[in-house]
């Protein structure tokens, strides 16, 4: 195998065992600077990046949701649901309220107040989605969200 990028930044005195180990690498190396700087960015608004998720699965739902339905759209797995829905509550960022059919249904919406801290968000995310990746084009875009939904494939159907 040829000396790689990736290699070098983790100063690795071996090749990689294959192919399939470099690019996973490479994909949580990316992931975990990806994820720093939006860290970043919401702790300046004062949200963690799970909240953040939170709050735009709301709005682009546009209606008020079932935390079970919340959970089940978050990019990244948030096992303690509740404590998160509580932390937004405090910050009075989301509004809870029971089911009148099913009392064990609770559905969250977000409040005014969350909805003009989305708006103050929507440009630098914007903007930080253009420094990240966006030197590259249109095609390579497309051809590198084709490649990640190809790779996630397997792992949803294993998830099942």
């Amino acid at each position: 195998m040829p000396s790689s990028r990736l290699r070098n930044e983790l100063k690795m005195k071996q090749p990689f065992e294959s192919c399939e180990q470099e690019a996973i690498l490479n994909l949580l190396r990316t992931n975990d600077r990806f994820m720093n700087r939006f860290g970043r960015l919401f702790r300046q608004f004062e949200l963690t990046p799970s909240q953040y998720n939170v709050l735009r699965i709301l709005r682009g739902e546009g209606k008020p949701m079932p935390c079970q339905e919340i959970a089940g759209r978050m990019i990244q797995v948030v096992p303690a649901m509740t404590g998160l829905l509580d932390r937004l509550e405090k910050q009075g960022l989301v509004a809870r309220e029971r089911s009148s059919e099913d009392r064990r249904v609770v559905y969250i919406e977000l409040t005014a107040t969350a909805k003009d801290l989305l708006k103050q968000m929507d440009s630098p995310v914007m903007e930080l989605h253009s420094q990240l990746i966006g030197h590259l084009t249109r095609t390579e875009l497309n051809e590198l969200s084709r490649l990640l939904e190809k790779a996630r494939l397997s792992v949803q159907e294993d998830d099942r």
